[in-house]
């Protein structure tokens, strides 16, 4: 699969499933072999089975009522990178993530590795400037 769509997919799936926390559809964008890093200094998820018990744990407390992913920039040897914004309430109180995530497919189009880059506030923000810088 073009890593052009097989990024686009990745982003279009991820904004739908994230909102609806489902996560089967996030799990088949991946490599059974995946590897996963969510915060620079936390211990990688290996594998589809790691990924859904972080990305369950991380659902557990969020209500989504948003979220937009811009289009994802397309580098050389199966390379993307897309920047997100979520917003969400956790126990009734409402915050806003922002970040971005880099990910690099396999032949078939899968997600063989992804780092996410992010920051937090409270309430519903949008970023300063433009939405998304991509």
């Amino acid at each position: 699969m073009d890593t052009r769509e097989a990024a686009e997919r990745f982003v279009r799936v991820w904004e739908r499933a994230w909102a609806a926390h489902d996560v089967d559809a996030l799990l088949r964008l991946y490599a059974e072999e995946c590897v996963h890093r969510s915060m620079p200094f936390r211990r990688p998820h290996r594998g589809r089975a790691e990924l859904a018990s972080y990305l369950r744990w991380s659902f557990a407390r969020e209500r989504v009522t948003d979220v937009r992913f811009s289009p994802p920039v397309v580098g050389p040897d199966g390379v993307a990178v897309a920047e997100f914004r979520v917003l969400a309430e956790e126990e009734g109180v409402p915050s806003t993530l922002a970040g971005c995530v880099f990910v690099r497919f396999d032949e078939a189009g899968l997600a063989v590795a992804t780092r996410d880059y992010w920051h937090t506030a409270d309430g519903h923000e949008e970023p300063a400037g433009d939405l998304f810088f991509l």
